[in-house]
């Protein structure tokens, strides 16, 4: 009698189901250095550190690290911490396009995601190089920050879509909470500019020793953003309520009240840092959670639709 064989099957099996662990755990990692990146890059600019660095891409005529007695003082060590961590970012990118080619079988909506955060990562190198050699100019300061905000959500658009599986996406919910959602992220983005603007009319324009770049008001240029603040609260509100009482479904509605919380501590946030006199450590506090608004509104409009 001659033994029963071997199955040969198991490395076939293997091979997709580590992919498959693996994934979503990449994908999360991708995110979650770009929603750090841009806390580092606040940290920078809140403490004056923008020119910690003065030369791009060394940090200084001849060397790519701080050297001792640097005029910047510890400046240099919070501009090279930041600009080290872009190492760790593209390292990410780069890893999130590997991924999604060899485990997603190719999907089309997340390869062309992940290809456009890896680009986004060395425009943002680009970008930061022109912003220190232009003396931290404001509006490239701005740039850097909303790309920065474009990449983020990228980023969570690719955990959230990953997560259901590949095919048609059908609305779940009326088609005009879907335009008004879409409006609300316009609305998202006026309220991203103006939060620059904001800033870098203020004490914390990534400079110690030329803090108020734009040269506006601070006082006018925040009671407007405060306004846009407002009609982005009431549109949020209202595609919550819209998405409740237009689907059975219950993730439109809960990605939506994500959003309304995330809001809502910004908002007291906001409030916070402007009765106090805008401390560097509250403001960190602000630029984070505007980050983690980013992600829920990605979320949120992501669970606007299905697949098939």
């Amino acid at each position: 009698m001659t033994a029963a064989p071997v199955p040969t099957s198991a490395p076939a099996v293997a091979e997709p189901t580590t992919g498959a662990a693996w994934l979503p755990r990449i994908l999360l990692a991708n995110l979650v250095v770009e929603v750090l990146i841009v806390v580092t890059g606040g940290l920078v600019r809140l403490t004056g550190s923008g020119l910690g660095c003065p030369s791009w891409p060394e940090c200084v005529p001849g060397s790519y690290t701080p050297v001792p007695h640097q005029a910047e003082g510890w400046h240099r060590y919070i501009e090279f911490g930041n600009r080290t961590l872009t190492s760790v970012v593209s390292i990410a990118a780069i890893a999130t396009v590997y991924a999604v080619w060899r485990w997603a079988a190719g999907r089309r909506d997340l390869l062309v995601p992940a290809v456009g955060v890896l680009v986004g990562v060395g425009v943002q190198a680009v970008l930061g190089g022109i912003t220190v050699r232009t003396g931290l100019n404001p509006v490239t300061v701005a740039a850097h920050f909303l790309v920065s905000m474009c990449l983020v959500s990228t980023a969570a658009y690719l955990v959230f879509r990953a997560q259901e599986p590949v095919g048609p996406r059908r609305l779940v919910v009326h088609p005009l909470v879907e335009r008004l959602g879409w409006a609300t992220c316009v609305v998202a983005a006026v309220v991203l500019l103006l939060g620059t603007v904001v800033t870098g009319s203020g004490p914390h324009s990534g400079d110690a020793d030329e803090p108020a770049r734009f040269g506006f008001d601070p006082r006018t240029i925040s009671w407007l953003h405060a306004d846009a603040v407002m009609l982005f609260v009431g549109l949020v509100v209202a595609v919550w309520v819209a998405s409740r009482l237009t689907t059975e479904a219950a993730l439109p509605g809960q990605a939506w009240a994500a959003v309304f919380v995330v809001t809502l501590a910004q908002g007291v946030v906001g409030y916070t840092q402007y009765v106090t006199g805008l401390p560097w450590v509250v403001v960190l506090v602000h630029m984070f959670l505007a980050t983690l608004l980013v992600v829920a509104l990605t979320r949120a409009m992501v669970r606007l639709r299905a697949t098939s």
